[in-house]
């Protein structure tokens, strides 16, 4: 009975935190702040929005409709207004990113390979919570921290200086709750010790 209360337990806190977590990403919550391709970026979205519409990887109505609900969300908070579909290029200013050298990506790929693992994890922990959020949280932490104490690359514009929120915080608490963990597998996995007992073959020799 305590396992399966226990169980039930561990599974809806990985489904809250993947559902907060899913929010986080999609909505696109500012979580840092790096250079990209399209200028700024502060979302994982949008860093990987920059290196698809660079690299025409895929279609721009896809990266369009990554884009959107946070566009929306962010239209809303700020003006009250729902942004024109057509507009978001030039909302995210991800017109020229064609342009824009692809240094700026490679010297970052701790936080484009993060953030890419962050957005599919968050999508595919919708349906399955899994370890793919947990990995591109800790893979776009590790880039930022590269950046900002190792000083790697070196950045001489204050004006693009690597900046954290505190929401990147609730992200990695959401990424590391959302990761299921089962006890019965766990209570199965520790072997039991067998018990010494005599043989009695030989017990029985000793008395004859």
């Amino acid at each position: 009975m305590a396992t399966t209360s226990s169980r039930g337990w561990v599974r809806s806190i990985s489904s809250v935190a993947s559902r907060i977590y899913f929010f986080l990403i999609i909505l696109q919550i500012p979580l840092f702040r790096v250079p990209c391709r399209s200028g700024m970026c502060s979302t994982p979205i949008h860093v990987i929005s920059s290196q698809l519409i660079a690299s025409e990887i895929f279609p721009v109505a896809v990266v369009k409709a990554l884009l959107y609900p946070g566009a929306i969300a962010n239209g809303l908070v700020r003006n009250m207004t729902i942004p024109s579909w057509n507009n978001l290029l030039n909302i995210y200013n991800l017109t020229n990113s064609k342009e824009a050298p692809a240094a700026t990506d490679l010297q970052r790929l701790e936080v484009l390979a993060g953030s890419y693992f962050s957005v599919a994890g968050a999508l595919v922990g919708i349906l399955k919570p899994g370890r793919m959020s947990m990995f591109g949280t800790l893979l776009v932490i590790w880039g930022l921290v590269k950046e900002g104490i190792l000083g790697k690359p070196v950045n001489t514009d204050p004006a693009k200086a690597v900046y954290v929120y505190p929401t990147m915080l609730i992200a990695l608490i959401c990424a590391l709750s959302s990761i299921k963990y089962d006890v019965k597998k766990v209570m199965k996995s520790v072997p039991a010790r067998p018990m010494a007992k005599p043989l009695q073959s030989s017990s029985k020799s000793k008395l004859k």
